[in-house]
Order: C-alpha cells, then sequence, then structure tokens
C-alpha cells in the first residue's frame, strides 16, 4: 500500500508531536519528517518529496512565508496546509498568494487537523470557519483588511519605519545609519515595539509587518529570512 508522506514544520517540538501523534491514526498517511525552522523544511521538502506539507508561519531561521515560496519554487505538487495562531486578513490573503491550499488555526486543529489534510489530499482546499469569514469579510469590505489601520496606529511612525527595516534584515547599525539616530536609540526603539506589541522574536516581528502592510512580500520584494 502507498501511503500518502507528510512533512510538518513547527518550531515547537510539543506541537510536531501532537500534530504526528494525530495525523498517524490514519493508517493510510505517513509522517516521513520533522522540521523545526522554515530552512529545514525547505531542505526536507527538496530532499525526501512529500505529498503534504503542514507549515507554522513563524519560525526561525526561515518564516513560513518564504519556506512556502521556495518549497512550491522546486516541487510545486506539493500541497501545503498552514497551521498558525495567526488570523489576520492581510496575512491569509499573503499565504493564499504564496500557494498553499489550506490555513487552518491551531485553536482549530484539534477538530479540524484530519479533514483538512484530506481535503488537500483530495484536491480541494481547506479553511476553518474563521478563516473563511476573513476570507469573506475582505471580499465585502472592497480588500481592504479591517484591522490593518487599527493595530498599525499602535505604533508610531518611526517605530513602523524601523519595523519596516528590521523586516528588511536591517541590522541595528544598518538602521541607526539609515535614520541617522545612534545604535542605542534603535535598541531602544526595537525594545519598545517588542513590549508594545507583546512579541518576543524576529520572526513574530515580520509576521506583524506583512499583516500590517510594512513588508513588500513580493518575490522581489526583499528578504523575509528571519
Amino acid at each position: 500500500m502507498i501511503r500518502t508522506k507528510i512533512l510538518i514544520a513547527d518550531d515547537h517540538e510539543i506541537v510536531r508531536r501532537g500534530i504526528r501523534h494525530a495525523l498517524e491514526t490514519n493508517p493510510d498517511w505517513e509522517v516521513i519528517a520533522e522540521a523545526a525552522n522554515g530552512r529545514e523544511a525547505v531542505e526536507m521538502a527538496d530532499r525526501l518529496h512529500p505529498q503534504i506539507a503542514v507549515l507554522d508561519l513563524s519560525m526561525p531561521e526561515m518564516n513560513g512565508l518564504e519556506a512556502i515560496r521556495r518549497i512550491l519554487s522546486a516541487s510545486p505538487e506539493v500541497r501545503i496546509l498552514v497551521l498558525s495562531i495567526h488570523d489576520s486578513d492581510t496575512l491569509i490573503h499573503e499565504v493564499l498568494a504564496s500557494g498553499a491550499k489550506g490555513y487552518l488555526l491551531k485553536s482549530d486543529a484539534a477538530r479540524d487537523l484530519l479533514s483538512a489534510v484530506q481535503s488537500l489530499i483530495d484536491g480541494r482546499t481547506f479553511f476553518t470557519a474563521k478563516v473563511s469569514q476573513a476570507l469573506l469579510d475582505n471580499f465585502l469590505n472592497g480588500g481592504a483588511p479591517r484591522r490593518v489601520v487599527e493595530e498599525r496606529s499602535r505604533l508610531t511612525p518611526r517605530e513602523q519605519e524601523i519595523v519596516r527595516l528590521v523586516a528588511d534584515s536591517r541590522t541595528n547599525k544598518e538602521i541607526a545609519t539609515l535614520l541617522n539616530i545612534s545604535v542605542r536609540t534603535v535598541e531602544t526603539h526595537r525594545s519598545n515595539i517588542m513590549e508594545k506589541l507583546g512579541i518576543h522574536s524576529v520572526s513574530d516581528l515580520i509576521m506583524y509587518a506583512i499583516r500590517n502592510g510594512l513588508k513588500d512580500v513580493s518575490p522581489q520584494g526583499g528578504r523575509l529570512s528571519a
């Protein structure tokens, strides 16, 4: 019997273990590898040729969006299911534009993970209710994400500028030179931004930048690795 080969990518081992346990309840599926970051996911997908890849978005070394693009560039037949805590309208659209076929919130995984994977195996897409509603609301609002202005307004113009540069993989020294401020001032701004947004990693800051229009996510739009 030929089983469906599945790759899991998430930077938390306990999450990967839970996903593997759930998927392996189906005897027709085989988890062939687990990746702890985006770069590993790309390398494993290229080497092992899974049919399905279940990817987180906020991962170290390379975030999920860039990993999706690189995986599909080398192996367009791979069907990718994003499993994420993020439900931003903008981010959902960027994920779908990158080529993923499904978007599942981690809060819905216990109920919907197996159905989502089966849908992708059958050649269909899968979105849980909250994601489907976000897509519908976005369409009804003329494609303008509802929360972008609200979220972005939490930062000052200078903080938004620094977020853009951090999301483009600029170092503190490079940012200081570009903005004509001291490295210490850049470090203070970064610390304040992280505290204000309640995030703790550059990868999460890049996700914030993407969903708030502070990061160009086109293939020609700069670096996405974190």
